[in-house]
């Protein structure tokens, strides 16, 4: 097949770590045709959603994991897969490409579903199971923030579209920052807050459950960093061996069937504690870490999903 990757630079990735490599690694060695660009270079012209890259070969080798043939205008209706994988904050520009995504279907595959990405934002989407979060408050008035802490005490607040653990602050019953960081958010952006009750289990690690076409197939464990609240791999997080637990199996049984459902081949959900905190469909991370864990290839499970649905 015809396959095509969006996102980010592929020159500063770490190979050891980064999905959108391992899934591109796997899909040439089942001898699919590599094309990439970033996502700055789509565009809709004329009727045509248009992307100007380049044919890519990658390889296992620290320093010089990828060549590059000539670049060239392509029409993406001309794939047969793209992969939407550049990673969020989940902006308007980020929204925009997915607008323009969804016009390739239904003859080309754009994994995830670029409609459902757009309609799934991942702190948003696990209000649907209320049973299944901590108690969670979403609003940019500062009273009805500090009134969630006041009834929780000990709180998380971050920005609702942020990512990679980047504006995430734990506020214990003592902490006078509310309203200076409050005053920090919505001076740099219009959008709403989300606060949670802080989790103490996190400091025995967030855990990151894949799910491929709906169905889990393992999980690891990220504990932060000694001092850190975050357990981010890329702010000092450790991966860890974990499996999957009954809890865990509940939660995927509850969403999963959805995920399938609405073209979300690669996911990426976030447990603590035992409960839900996000359900990541935009740029999951997390399938190198796994398969070193539990040698499980990941990677060809997910490409198996993609070519079944190429082939239905």
């Amino acid at each position: 097949m015809k396959v095509a990757f969006q996102m980010d630079p592929i020159n500063g990735i770490d190979i050891e770590a980064d999905s959108s490599f391992r899934l591109a690694e796997e899909a040439q060695a089942r001898g699919h045709e590599l094309f990439y660009y970033t996502p700055d270079k789509l565009s809709f012209s004329e009727g045509r959603i248009v992307a100007k890259g380049w044919p890519l070969t990658v390889r296992r080798k620290l320093g010089d994991h990828f060549s590059l043939g000539d670049e060239q205008s392509a029409n993406l209706a001309d794939f047969d897969v793209v992969w939407l994988r550049q990673d969020p904050p989940f902006d308007m520009f980020y929204i925009t490409s997915t607008h323009l995504l969804q016009r390739l279907a239904p003859d080309t595959l754009v994994v995830n579903d670029p409609f459902w990405v757009r309609n799934f934002p991942e702190k948003l989407l696990v209000l649907d199971y209320p049973d299944l979060i901590p108690p969670t408050a979403i609003a940019r008035d500062l009273d009805a923030i500090k009134a969630f802490r006041d009834r929780h005490g000990d709180v998380i607040l971050k920005p609702l579209f942020g990512n990679g653990g980047a504006g995430i602050f734990h506020l214990p019953p003592s902490d006078r920052n509310l309203a200076s960081l409050h005053e920090l958010f919505t001076g740099c952006s219009r959008e709403p807050l989300i606060v949670q009750k802080y989790l103490p289990e996190i400091a025995e690690g967030d855990k990151r459950v894949v799910l491929v076409d709906g169905t889990p197939v393992g999980a690891i464990n990220r504990i932060p960093a000694e001092g850190e609240t975050r357990s981010n791999l890329h702010v000092g997080g450790r991966p860890d061996k974990t499996g999957l637990s009954g809890r865990d199996l509940e939660i995927c049984d509850r969403i999963g069937h959805l995920l399938q459902k609405r073209g979300q081949i690669f996911v990426g959900i976030d447990v603590i504690g035992g409960f839900l905190t996000e359900i990541n469909v935009t740029s999951p991370t997390g399938i190198q870490e796994l398969e070193r864990f539990d040698g499980v290839n990941v990677a060809e499970g997910i490409w198996e999903a993609v070519e079944r649905r190429c082939d239905a």
